[in-house]
C-alpha cells in the first residue's frame, strides 16, 4: 500500500506572539465556510502565534481547549478529514503584554476588528461560522486594511 504524502508551508513570522487577526477558509464537497479568530485571551494575558493556535482549533478530542473552530465544523456536519482549510494571518497588530490589566486594552480593539470582519465578510455572502462581539472603538483606517487584505484572500483559490 503506498504512503500518502501531504505538504503545508508557512512564513516563519507567524510564529511571532502577540495580538493577531486570522481568517479560515474550509472547503467541504461544495460548500464555503469561513471563520473569523483573533489571539489574546480572554482570561490572561497570553496573546499567542497564529501557528500555535492551528493545532489548537484543529484538536478533536472530546477534552480539547481552544478548539472553537472545531465544535462550530461539528455542528455544520462538515467532517474535517475530508475538507479542505487555509489560513491568512495579518499582524501581530500588537505585542503580547506582561500583564493582564494592560492586555485587556489590545484584546478588545483585536475582538472588535474579529467583529467588524465577520460582518463584512457576511454582507459579501460568506457563510461564517460561530459569533462574534463587539469590543470598543477602533482605528478605521487599519479597518478598511485589514479587509482589503480579506477580500484579496477570499477572491483567489
Amino acid at each position: 500500500m503506498p504512503i500518502k504524502s501531504y505538504q503545508m508551508s508557512f512564513q516563519g513570522e507567524v510564529l511571532e506572539r502577540g495580538f493577531w487577526l486570522y481568517v479560515w477558509e474550509i472547503v467541504s464537497g461544495n460548500n464555503r465556510y469561513f471563520y473569523i479568530g483573533r489571539t489574546g485571551d480572554s482570561s490572561s494575558a497570553h496573546a499567542a502565534s497564529p501557528f500555535n493556535r492551528i493545532g489548537q482549533h484543529l484538536d478533536f478530542r472530546a477534552n480539547a481547549k481552544g478548539n472553537s473552530l472545531a465544535k462550530r465544523l461539528k455542528e455544520v456536519g462538515v467532517n474535517p478529514r475530508t475538507s479542505n482549510f487555509r489560513m491568512l494571518a495579518l499582524g501581530p497588530f500588537f505585542p503580547e503584554q506582561m500583564t493582564f490589566d494592560k492586555h485587556k486594552p489590545f484584546r478588545d480593539q483585536m475582538a472588535t476588528y474579529e467583529y467588524e470582519l465577520a460582518n463584512f465578510l457576511k454582507t459579501e455572502g460568506c457563510i461564517i461560522l460561530g459569533s462574534h462581539h463587539i469590543g470598543i472603538v477602533v482605528d478605521n483606517d487599519i479597518l478598511i486594511g485589514v479587509k482589503s487584505q480579506v477580500l484579496n484572500f477570499i477572491s483567489r483559490p
